[in-house]
């Protein structure tokens, strides 16, 4: 009995905090009181103790830990709203940036839970960065299902094809300095890279066109009959308006039409495009994770040695003359990367990281003790979630091989958007530091090329590293187009996105205004084929909007 009501006197006075604790002072310097229970003489100290203690530790267990009424901040409206999240839910708090945000906050967070019920993803992270100023980052569920380690805004997750977007960075300053032209044939740099043949034709392979997915180099389908047939079968569904956008389910699937863009579990932009070669047209082939170049276990020293997955390969066409997604460009791409600069590429992206103040994004790797890494899921046959098979990402890094936060992201977004617009404000205010990337490479950038698709909203076109879509209005009173610019990513256990919202500046009032003016919005999912793109520019306008009042 004098053990029990020892343990249990103990952890209500634990509880009440130093002030409470036998021989200790109390807040105030005074000698705190002693601990009630058998530390008072006599039948009556015994029984207030027990009885207290007992109170108290039915309390410890049904309520969590206490915190003093008189602490102003359990007062407020901080912990009902917190208890009220997802079990995993973990937000910052509220920065004075985000004051005038409330309304956007909340409706973006209803939506990610939607669509993280609907997809049956374990946890999602969003960022949202208004002017250059984070204004919110939440994580939604768990990064971790099976240690119940909830999603934060510090945890790091694959980002997938977002890692095209960070080469091109490298590629711009190379061309920016005068290293890389990009109109010269890829062997002037990679002579490890053969020569090609289209139709008996001998074809150049340009830097340009290897960053637009204009080459004609194979993606993961080494078949080109199967990717031919695709291609067609889509075109033909395009011609016939069956496709109002290339992540919408079919009319029949949904039940009628549907004009609106949205994310699905069964999305087909970009995370068909890297998942293509696991599924058949009747579901998941028996060896799923054993087939297919996605799921290498086979670790590349550099990227010259990866060139010989897909060197030798013909091309699927004249280059110049399709568009194919393929994330083998990518991986020539670093390999120009490392010629040009006489660096190895990691160590060159890791100096842009740097520079970009980007501190949490590294190379994937199994070796390395990475704080804050989420484990990746997937659902099998018999739609249980089961973890992800081991995967070596040395094959592309540039194309897909690294890990990030949706801070780090938000700040990589903000240099771009700087970058972008500081051109504008030039006559308006003389002490802006320079951008990254000069203003006319972001120009070029994010200008749409011709023959190209953005597979994730129909409305754009390919760029250079990013999906574009241009700013238009077809009929008055009617719906406008805004323009923006952004790239997902799917990739083993992973989706994502990074888009990025300019304001439409005008030029004859930019008095008192700094760049980057925009809204910029990061997600980051631990499932695989998410589409997450119309999700991050709905929540991209609905803090536009609250901008706007």
């Amino acid at each position: 009995m004098y053990r029990l009501l020892s343990s249990v006197t103990a952890r209500a006075a634990a509880a009440r905090g130093p002030a409470w604790s036998g021989g200790r002072r109390g807040a105030h310097g005074r000698p705190g009181l002693p601990v009630l229970g058998l530390g008072w003489a006599g039948g009556l100290g015994l029984g207030l103790g027990l009885a207290l203690g007992a109170k108290l530790a039915v309390g410890l267990r049904s309520a969590g830990p206490t915190q003093s009424p008189a602490d102003p901040e359990a007062a407020g409206a901080e912990l009902p709203h917190e208890q009220a999240l997802s079990p995993g839910s973990r937000h910052t708090p509220a920065s004075p940036a985000a004051k005038g945000f409330s309304r956007a906050i909340e409706s973006s967070r209803d939506l990610l839970h939607r669509i993280k019920d609907e997809v049956g993803a374990p946890g999602i992270v969003v960022g949202v960065s208004v002017d250059g100023k984070e204004v919110w980052s939440e994580g939604l569920g768990y990064a971790d299902v099976e240690n119940r380690v909830p999603c934060k805004p510090e945890t790091v997750m694959r980002i997938a094809s977002i890692s095209k977007s960070l080469t091109m960075v490298a590629l711009a300053k190379l061309w920016e300095d005068g290293k890389l032209d990009l109109d010269l044939p890829v062997q002037h740099y990679v002579p490890e890279f053969p020569e090609k043949e289209y139709e008996g034709e001998k074809v150049s392979v340009t830097t340009r066109l290897l960053i637009s997915h204009l080459s004609g180099i194979r993606h993961y389908e080494k078949d080109m009959k199967k990717v031919k047939e695709e291609k067609a079968y889509k075109a033909l569904k395009m011609t016939k308006g069956l496709m109002p956008s290339d992540q919408e389910k079919e009319p029949k699937e949904k039940g009628g039409k549907n004009h609106e863009k949205s994310d699905s579990p069964k999305a087909k932009g970009e995370q068909e495009n890297e998942a293509r070669c696991r599924h058949s047209k009747h579901g998941r082939k028996k060896n799923d994770f054993e087939q297919g170049e996605l799921y290498l276990k086979e670790k590349f020293e550099n990227s010259i040695e990866s060139l010989r997955l897909f060197k030798n390969d013909p091309l699927f066409f004249k280059p110049g003359s399709q568009f194919l997604y393929s994330t083998f460009g990518y991986t020539l791409l670093a390999a120009i990367v490392e010629r040009a600069s006489g660096y190895k590429y990691l160590d060159y992206m890791q100096k842009i990281f740097h520079d970009l103040d980007m501190l949490t994004t590294v190379q994937e790797e199994n070796e390395p003790v990475i704080y804050n890494r989420a484990r990746f899921y997937v659902y099998n046959k018999k739609k249980r979630l089961v973890n992800t098979p081991y995967v070596d990402n040395s094959y592309k890094w540039a194309g897909g091989g690294f890990l990030s936060t949706v801070g780090d992201l938000l700040k990589f977004g903000n240099a771009m958007l700087y970058g972008y617009q500081v051109g504008l404000f030039k006559n308006s205010n003389e002490n802006l530091l320079p951008g990254y990337l000069k203003p006319e490479t972001m120009v070029m950038m994010w200008t749409p090329v011709p023959n190209t698709e953005m597979s994730w909203d129909k409305e754009g076109k390919y760029a250079m590293a990013w999906g574009v879509v241009e700013k238009k209005q077809t009929y008055g009173s009617c719906r406008k187009q805004r323009h923006y610019a952004s790239h997902t990513g799917g990739a083993v256990g992973a989706s994502s996105v990074l888009l990025v919202l300019p304001e439409e500046l005008d030029p004859e009032a930019l008095n008192n205004k700094v760049p980057p003016r925009g809204i910029i919005v990061s997600i980051i999912c631990n499932m695989q084929s998410v589409g997450l793109n119309s999700t991050a520019l709905k929540i991209a306008l609905e803090f536009d909007k609250d901008r706007a009042d």
